[in-house]
Parts: structure tokens; sequence; C-alpha cells
């Protein structure tokens, strides 16, 4: 009934399996891959034709985790996995970016690739298990798809790389201070298609070393995939790239240099306008024959990419008509909200993002319910890219994997520098919103992002900032590196190359391939690139911050304080009954973790100290021998109770009110009197003694010390 075919090799430290016929068998491609105890199954279908019309190619990515796969129930009222977490998002985009470049270009039948996470070990991370079970699936699916890839994540401890290190060795590394990177790799034999990288402050050469060494450590996976494809694969698909080159010929002669013309126009929107006109005068002059091709549109944007291309390669210009390795003007603004707790305007050209920092209590901390367990982050950071930012009239909606993926990003470079939580007890939240976008919003987020966060008072370790760099490679090996790229030169392009980090070293590094080419000298003249640019926008971003800024007053204050665990439940009281009291009457927030750990906020310096007062007065102990302030509370025939430490009281016997006799102690107090008492210690069954006779009720002071 099945035809299974089974592969496996040791890889690392775990045991990697590919297996195939034995589920989904009607899907062209089903692979099930296994590491330790994580298995992911990757279904790939593709349709037989394209859809009439088509002008890109639909190639959509799903990564899904089941709760099942960890024995878990999802959380919720309906208590089933709903949309996509940010985890899921993250890598079905991490799955698409390297597969992508690698089908036959042409092919726009509509595609679709489904990871399931089946089983997770909690050791080995599902993320890279997916993205090989997705390749091994494609690779036997029959599709054009000019693969297989791999992918492996890769650590850096102790100046030694190390290869998939356990979920737990990867999660809060900034709190983490053995562990240094945390590097995703993808790529076929030959050449590597994609990283994406948290890192702490890492050198050029360090990181360079991490893609190279992941690039050596997916070479048995790529063996692996091949192996099962020779038992397994199905006939290829046939498909055969369209040629154009007729029509491409025509259009080449009749607007080469009308295009030319039009990407010497600086203006973003102005240079639009005129190659859309370009555009329809070339149609104009078409066959209806040739207007009905549907590689019309390909063959218009080839136009645009040779045009491009040749000015960067041959004659070392670009669009702007900047250098090569050039930056654009920068003009870096803090303060520039009244209300806020940070904010900053960060302008790079016709780039621009306008970043705000709130600063929270531990009550804003945003909970994550993942597959690995719960755990809560004291840092957040949300992009917005709305339809103006480009000048267009869009739909407005949630966030979609553009927006994730480019915060996630920003996020990554700008954590490596937060202070800890035990110095800087708040919760960060930075909102970068796009205003306008040429080249690279998401270093503009990082930019920004890093000078809010200064005017917040956040003290960062360091200023942070970012540059996209491109690439153009020409079929001869002739390139050219750019710095700071346009939003034309990403998208016609062969590189996206985006890279953030301190004057001291990388604190993110993202890199998206088209062609399956890049040499590791060109990576590494990239990276030398990348980082003088970065520190010319360090040195412009100095301009306007260059420490962190005062406290807004609208921005709460929190104090913290340390207290035994033993005292936790006294401060808690029943039911909660003491710590509402206690932030009832002071008018602050006050939060208790299980190690003791109190935060007390408020954007009131009095609140804060009163619920201080509140806390130390039920977890301190009285002191021997000093005075203090009390009430008496109930008076008796052998002397008068006393509360004068919190909710404590104690006994001043009747010979110990004052230095006479008394008949009876109601001769001189009654109860609510406020008086000083010296503690005198504790009997041998743990009461209290206190004493009057010695202090002066007047000043407080002891009288042998007055007189």
């Amino acid at each position: 009934m099945f035809n299974i075919v089974k592969k496996e090799i040791q890889w690392g430290e775990e045991t990697l399996t590919l297996e195939t016929g034995r589920v989904a068998r009607q899907a062209d491609g089903s692979v099930i891959a296994t590491l330790g105890e994580t298995s992911v199954m990757a279904n790939v279908t593709f349709a037989k034709a394209p859809k009439p019309g088509m002008d890109f190619f639909p190639l959509t990515v799903h990564y899904q985790e089941k709760y099942y796969a960890a024995g878990k129930v999802p959380g919720g009222f309906f208590k089933r996995e709903a949309r996509p977490t940010e985890k899921e998002t993250l890598t079905a985009r991490l799955i698409d970016r390297p597969i992508r470049p690698l089908f036959v270009p042409g092919f726009k039948n509509e595609t679709l690739v489904m990871c399931t996470v089946l089983s997770h070990d909690l050791v080995n991370d599902p993320d890279m298990v997916a993205m090989i079970a997705a390749s091994a699936a494609l690779t036997i699916s029959g599709a054009p798809f000019r693969g297989p890839i791999a992918g492996c994540r890769v650590g850096f401890e102790d100046g030694e790389y190390i290869l998939n290190p356990e979920i737990d060795d990867m999660h809060d590394l900034r709190n983490n201070p053995d562990q240094r990177l945390d590097l995703v790799v993808a790529g076929t034999k030959d050449a590597v298609m994609m990283v994406e990288s948290e890192a702490y402050e890492l050198s050029e050469s360090e990181m360079l070393g991490a893609v190279k060494f992941a690039h050596d450590s997916i070479q048995p996976v790529i063996d692996l995939i091949i192996d099962l494809a020779e038992d397994a694969a199905k006939e290829p698909f046939h498909f055969e790239a369209p040629d154009y080159s007729e029509l491409f010929e025509v259009i080449r002669a009749a607007g080469e240099a009308k295009m030319r013309e039009a990407y010497a126009i600086s203006d973003k929107l102005e240079r639009q306008a005129a190659v859309s006109a370009v555009k329809e005068g070339v149609k104009e002059g078409l066959s209806e024959e040739q207007l009905e091709d549907p590689n019309l549109s390909a063959a218009l944007k080839k136009l645009e990419s040779t045009v491009l291309r040749s000015d960067v390669v041959k004659n070392g210009r670009r669009i702007d008509g900047r250098a090569l390795d050039e930056i654009r003007d920068i003009v870096s603004e803090t303060k520039v909200l009244p209300r806020t707790h940070g904010s900053a305007l960060f302008t790079r050209g016709e780039t621009q993002a306008l970043c705000v920092t709130t600063l929270g209590t531990g009550d804003d901390e945003q909970f994550i319910d993942a597959l690995h367990g719960n755990f809560k982050s004291n840092f957040l950071l949300h992009y917005n890219f709305p339809p103006y930012s480009v000048g267009e009239a869009g739909r407005v909606g949630p966030p979609g994997r553009r927006e994730i993926g480019h915060g996630k990003l920003a996020w990554r470079a700008l954590q490596a520098v937060l202070p800890a939580a035990t110095d800087f007890p708040y919760t960060v939240r930075v909102v970068s919103e796009i205003t306008e976008s040429n080249g690279s919003s998401s270093m503009a987020s990082v930019c920004g992002g890093s000078l809010s966060m200064m005017d917040a008072g956040v003290p960062l370790k360091a200023a942070v900032a970012g540059v996209a760099m491109g690439l153009v490679l020409e079929e001869d090996g002739s390139y050219g590196i750019l710095s700071d790229i346009l939003g034309d030169e990403d998208h016609l392009g062969d590189m996206d190359f985006k890279v953030a980090g301190t004057e001291a070293g990388i604190t993110s590094l993202q890199m998206d391939i088209k062609v399956a080419g890049i040499t590791q000298e060109i990576m590494e003249k990239a990276l030398e690139q990348a980082k003088a640019g970065r520190l010319h926008i360090l040195g412009e971003m100095a301009k306007a911050a260059t420490e962190a800024g005062e406290f807004s007053e609208h921005a709460p204050r929190i104090e913290t304080m340390q207290i035994p665990t033993d005292k936790i439940r006294e401060v808690i009281g029943s039911g909660g009954k003491v710590i509402r009291e206690i932030v009832e009457v002071s008018g602050a927030k006050v939060d208790i973790n299980d190690e003791g750990i109190i935060k007390i906020a408020s954007p009131n310096g009095e609140a804060i100290q009163k619920a201080y007062d509140m806390i130390h007065s039920i977890v301190a102990e009285p002191e021997e021998g000093k005075i203090y302030k009390g009430k008496v509370v109930k008076i008796v025939d052998f002397g008068a109770f006393v509360n004068f430490f919190g909710k404590r009281d104690g006994l001043v016997h009747v010979s110990q009110i004052k230095n006479e006799r008394l008949n009876h102690p109601s001769d001189v107090l009654s109860e609510g009197q406020e008086v000083w008492v010296k503690l005198l210690g504790f009997d041998d069954r743990g009461k209290v003694r206190l004493a009057m006779k010695m202090v002066d009720q007047e000043t407080g002071q002891e009288a042998a010390a007055a007189e």
C-alpha cells in the first residue's frame, strides 16, 4: 500500500531523517523531516498551468506549529490554533526567501508549500527542520525547482561556532553573555542564498566565518536530499522558460534611450512617472500581437533592469548620481513630539521613519505562548508601512508578513544594546511609522529607534545604525556593490544585504540573494563597505543625540526593591488583600515576582516612596536599641501595647513608662495616643519589650543622648 523511501544521516549531535511515501500521497511532493524528536511535514502542490494574465510567480509558503506537537492545548476560548503567530510568520518568510529565486524564471504556476510541525522535542528548533523538509518536498515534486537547498542555525560561544544549538541556548540571548550569535543560513551546494541573524557586536570577520561555517555544515543535508530524490522523485514537470528575446529587442530599440533619460531623474515620484510614460510610449509602437504577448511585462522589466545594471557596472553611476559607496543625505531629529516619552525623526534621502518610544511597567510586558514554553518580553518593536509612504492610495489593514519581518529585523538590531532588566526595569515599546520610503525603511527604523530610545532616557550600551547594501552581478563576473540602495536598485538588483550594528560590531545581518553566484570575496567586500556606511550614519546620528536624554515627565518612574522570598506571602496577603491596599493607599503600581523583586511604578515620586515605606514596614525587622514612633492600641493593668513597626505591636511594661511609680498606665496614657518608644529586645518567647521612660516624648531622642 505504501511505497516508503527513507534516508538518514548523523548531523551534528542528532540524527536527521527524511521520509516520503507514507502520508499526503496526493500532494506533488511530501516529506517528513525529523531531527532528534522534532518532526515537520512539508507538502508541495503546484498548478499544472498558469493563470491567464499572471505577471508574477504566485508562490505561497505556510508554516504551522500545532500545539499537540509539544503535548500542549492552545490557550484562548476556542482552544484551537488561530491566526499565525509571529514565529510562524517569520519562519514562513525564512523558507520563502531562499526557495523563490530558485524556480525557473518564467514559471508562473500557482505553487503552495505547507510545513506543519508534528512533533517537538523542545530541544531542536523546528524552523530549520521545516526548511529542509520543504526543500526535499520541492526536489521530489517534479516542479521546476533548481535546488535543493538546506539550512542550519549557528551559535558562537567562546570563539567557537556551534551547529544547531539547543532552543534554550538561543532563548533571551540578551541575558546570556556567553552566547553572542543566533544565525540562520540557507544555501545550495555552491552558494549562500539567505542569511538572518541576531548578533552581539561581532566583527565582520567573525560574521563571515559563521556564514562559511554554516554553508559547509549544510552540505551533508543537500547530499541527503539528492539521495532521497534519486529514489523517490517524480517525473519533472515539462516546462520551458519562455523565449521573448525578439520582443525584448523590439522594446529595447524603441525605448532604451528614453528609459536612460527617465532613470537620470533623481526624484523618485518624477522618475516613476517618467518610466511609466516611456513604457506607455513603447506600447503605442507595438502590434496587437505583441501587446497580447504574455511576456510583455517581463520584457519591459528587463529593459529597466538592463538600463540600471549597465550604468552601475560599466560606468559606476547610479540612478541618483551617487558613487557606489556614497550614503544619501541624512537628517536626524529628536524630541519631535511633545507628549511622548521619546521620539525621533530619521530622514535618509527619500526614506523617513518617525520612531516613538514608550516606557511601561511590568504589566505591559508581552506574554508569548510559544510551542517550547511561555515567556515574557519587555522589548517590543512594531513597524508600520502605510500606503502614503510610497505615494499610493491602497487598502489599510492589519500588519502583513512584510511589516512583521521588517519589525523583527529592527528588533534584532536594537535589542543587543538594551540594558539588563535588573538595571532598567521598564518595558520598552518602539513604534516605527514609515512616512516616506525609497529604499530600506527597516534600516531607517533601526536608526530612528535607537535615537528615540536615547531620547526617552533608555541607557543603551551604544547607538545602533543600519545600512542596506545592493549588488549588480553580470554574467561575465563583473559586479558593483551599492551602499544605501534605493527601492529600484533593490527591485532590479541581485542582492539585498542589510547590516546593522554599533561602532564596535554587527548586531544584525540579513541577506537575500537572487542569483546563485555570490562568492566569499563579494560578501567580504560588501561587509567592509557596509561597515564604512554604518560608521558614517552613526556620525550623522550623533549630531542629534550623543547620550540618553532626560526622562519625560509623563513616563512612569520605577523603583525596585528586593525582599526575602519568605516575606512574599506577607506583602501579597490573603487573596491579594495587602498588596491591593498598598496600591490603593499609595497610588503606585506594585509588581512582585517569585524571586522577591518588587517593582514600584508611578509618575509621582511621593506615591513610589509611600508604597516603598508600606512594603518596607511589612518585610523589615525592628532593630534592638532603636527608637520608633508608635501608637497606643491597648491599655492593661500591667502596661500598654504600642503599635510601633508596621503591624507589629509591643508591650511597654508599667515600670518602663515613666521614671516614677504609677498606679495604673491610664494615669498618663490613653488609647490612640502617639508615643516614642525604644526597643529593648525580645523575651524568651519572642515577645517585644518596649520602653518609654528613657525617651524624650517631645523630641523622640533618648534622654541620656539629649543631656
